[in-house]
């Protein structure tokens, strides 16, 4: 939307929700609902399953004293569906609408209709197992089969079973923009389907002439290819990895853009579409150009354009085929994040994007031959993920994580190896929770980061480490996508903030000197220091929760080591343990659990230096494994502070071997 009064998209938003694909068959639906005690739906993007349904069950189905929770994947969905709904029912954000995200709540005593990241109401589900506030739990994008969705569906199954007999009886709706509903209804006891016809339009499919190496180059040469040829206010949706691929291409797009030969050319407005950028930023990819504005309009997107959001006025995709995953092998106990080849199913969820409003064009950076080697469905992330969190919520709620009613099991290795780091943490003992893990199950963190902020109690450096775990919780707080002239001014204002032995350390100091800038000039500090200040604000607001969790728990709040960052090092050493790598004698560093070659990340402030051992947060899979975030280790603290691990043939290699 323009800039249109409050008035003017309650109207715009009732007329364009009278055509939609749901309230044509509104009637049908209710009835539906009304008769079965699990629904599942597909319907395509666009079809206004998300928006509508959770109304029609407020005003229909729901008595009075309950809630309806919808849940998303992912937290930019969850807000923007909540603004919309919002707007559609003329309420305040908050009140009869609202929403739940990690770090964010805005909800009160009153709201009805919730919309939740899966996570938060996975975290909902452990503090009160009978979910009895909602008479409807609403499972969206169910066919993004995230690990916290894999676990509603059984958390939820088991509830609705035991509220079944009750005055209260729990309905479930399983929404989903793909066809896989026989795996979803088979699981729910042979559950009803239906389908909801979408607005698909004729889409032409064009492929790479040949095999592709370079997809961002080759990417960014299709956008102004297109560009040159598209008439004007015919606008581009363009699917990357990652906010650092769509920064540099954002970057990129508009140095181009200033070249004088593109004058005649429609002026392009880009907008960006990431999971971390902050709710204001987010709403402009939903904006319309002027009218009679010369200019096209391009969104450099994640893969939360696939099928979260319903973005309007697409007329062009190009797809990279490429996504970003986590991945955890067993075997090695690496835990790493890569980019991959998308599914079969992903690509034709992207290519339905040029498809809403009118005929489209898809432009995929891939050759015909790349796409017919893609898998036909993405793997559930329950069977790639590290499950340590997995187990640790299971465990939460009582149930045993061998005998979880999973849609698709994950192997017992998997499960085991999790049992075995949450073991080494100290989070359970003899397959059940300690007094340490039931508050590990407070924090909505992987169970390392909230291991480091319980041990920062005895090693006096909270305040430090719940800093660091907040600025964890979210993209790089440094600005990367600049030109050769701005990263030589950039690396110059990092200078004061870096460390000779930690890259976690640098981060403190970071946002140290930030959280002492007036609020008023945070922004404008954040630029002259090269800062992107929408993460630095997220990771402030990560803050305030994780003290609040940490005030719950009775823990002393405010301890800081000051500049003795010895204490800090080492109680990240208790989390991260596993996490160590040592420099062998060609000067190349090795894991010690999985004994793989890997590199320090060239973002790293230990770039170039050889320190002999290092932790690392998490390795990063491009040409090759790279470890980011790294603090120097003394090898002699494995003694002290990691006991019943250093005993291990691993840690004996690391414990002998010489610089």
């Amino acid at each position: 939307m323009n800039d249109l009064s409050k008035m003017d998209l309650v109207k715009y938003f009732d007329d364009e929700r009278k055509s939609l694909p749901v309230t044509l068959q509104k009637d049908k639906l209710c009835s539906l609902i009304q008769k079965n005690e699990t629904l599942i739906i597909i319907g395509e993007t666009g079809s206004g399953k998300t928006t509508q349904i959770p109304q029609i069950v407020y005003e229909n189905i729901l008595r009075p004293d309950e809630d309806v929770v919808v849940t998303q994947p992912r937290r930019v969905a969850a807000i923007s569906l909540a603004e919309r709904v919002s707007y559609e029912v003329n309420t305040e954000i908050g009140d009869l609408v609202g929403y739940r995200v990690r770090f964010i709540d805005k909800t009160n005593h009153f709201t009805k209709i919730k919309f939740m990241t899966d996570g938060m109401l996975l975290r909902t589900a452990i503090l009160e197992k009978s979910l009895s506030a909602y008479g409807c739990v609403i499972l969206d994008e169910a066919h993004e089969r995230t690990v916290n969705t894999d676990l509603l569906f059984g958390i939820v199954k088991k509830v609705q079973r035991s509220r079944k007999h009750s005055s209260n009886p729990l309905k479930v709706i399983v929404m989903s923009a793909t066809m896989n509903a026989d795996l979803f209804a088979d699981y729910f006891g042979n559950a009803q389907i239906v389908y909801l016809q979408g607005r698909l339009h004729d889409i032409k499919i064009f492929h790479a002439k040949k095999n592709v190496e370079d997809y961002f180059h080759d990417t960014f040469v299709t956008i102004f290819q297109l560009h040159k040829e598209a008439p004007e206010r015919h606008d581009f949706l363009v699917f990357l990895t990652g906010q650092e691929e769509i920064e540099n291409m954002a970057l990129a797009i508009e140095h181009i853009n200033q070249d004088p030969s593109l004058r005649n050319y429609p002026v392009i407005k880009v907008r960006t579409l990431y999971a971390s950028l902050p709710t204001n930023e987010q709403l402009k990819v939903f904006m319309s150009l002027e009218p009679n504005e010369f200019a096209r309009k391009i969104i450099l997107s994640t893969n939360i354009a696939e099928t979260s959001v319903t973005l309007t006025g697409i007329k062009y995709v190009i797809d990279c085929g490429k996504v970003k995953v986590r991945c955890f092998h067993p075997e090695t106990s690496m835990d790493a994040l890569k980019v991959e080849n998308i599914s079969q199913a992903q690509a034709e969820q992207r290519a339905g994007r040029a498809g809403r409003e009118s005929d489209g064009y898809c432009y995929r950076i891939y050759s015909k031959k790349q796409y017919d080697e893609m898998t036909k469905d993405p793997v559930p992330e329950i069977l790639r993920c590290n499950l340590g969190n997995v187990v640790l919520q299971i465990l939460a709620m009582n149930m045993d994580p061998h005998k979880f009613d999973f849609i698709n099991k994950p192997s017992t290795d998997a499960i085991d190896q999790a049992y075995n780091m949450l073991g080494n943490l100290g989070a359970t003992k003899n397959s059940i929770l300690t007094e340490l893990g039931h508050k590990m199950t407070k924090f909505p963190l992987d169970p390392r980061y909230s291991k480091i902020i319980l041990s920062s109690v005895n090693y006096g450096c909270m305040e430090d480490i719940v800093n660091i775990v907040s600025i964890l919780s979210t993209d790089s707080i440094f600005v990367s996508s600049l030109s050769e002239k701005k990263k030589k001014q950039a690396e110059d204002a990092h200078t004061k903030f870096k460390s000779s032995v930690s890259d976690h350390i640098m981060l403190l100091k970071t946002f140290r000197s930030y959280r002492k800038v007036r609020k008023d000039s945070k922004s404008s500090w954040c630029d002259d220091n090269f800062l992107n200040v929408r993460n630095l604000e997220y990771a402030d607001r990560a803050r305030e929760q994780l003290l609040d969790i940490c005030r719950y728990l009775h823990l002393p709040i405010g301890q800081s080591c000051g500049d003795n960052f010895d204490p800090l090092r080492k109680c990240l050493l208790t989390g991260f343990f596993e996490n160590l790598a040592y420099i062998n004698q060609d000067k190349k560093y090795v894991t010690v659990n999985a004994k793989k070659e890997c590199k320090i990340h060239p973002t790293s402030t230990l770039f170039h230096s050889y320190p002999h051992c290092v932790l690392y947060t998490e390795i990063i899979e491009t040409s090759q494994p790279y470890m980011k975030y790294i603090t120097v280790i003394d090898k002699e603290w494995l003694v002290d502070i990691v006991p019943n691990v250093h005993q291990r043939h691993n840690y004996q290699v690391l414990m002998n071997s010489d610089l």
